[in-house]
């Protein structure tokens, strides 16, 4: 018996999405990695080794769950990623984040 497949092929079970943002380049934040079952193991795998904090939130997974690389965020999903974006720029300024650059 194979294993259930979301609408994108991939297993149901396991989700990540990798967001990032430049400044001087981009209108929003965007869709730099996604993926179901490895895949998903592995974005959160390089995440860990980088120190890159991972945030579990099923229902911004879902909404951004249908875009693809590359895509920028939906208006529906800016204050939930601003909300991340802000707690890590206090972790970083603080210098309490694993990834702070030193000032």
């Amino acid at each position: 018996m194979s294993e259930p497949r979301d609408s994108h092929g991939a297993p149901s079970g396991k989700r990540a999405i990798a967001l990032g943002y430049d400044r001087g380049k981009d209108h929003a934040p965007r869709v730099l990695a996604r993926g179901g079952g490895d895949v998903a193991d592995r974005i959160v795998e390089a995440a860990q080794q980088h120190g890159i904090p991972i945030e579990r939130d099923p229902d911004l997974l879902q909404c951004l769950k249908p875009l693809s690389c590359g895509a920028e965020i939906p208006v529906a999903a800016f204050e939930a990623v601003a909300g991340i974006l802000a707690f890590l720029y206090r972790k970083n300024r603080d210098g309490s984040h694993p990834t702070a650059r030193p000032r």
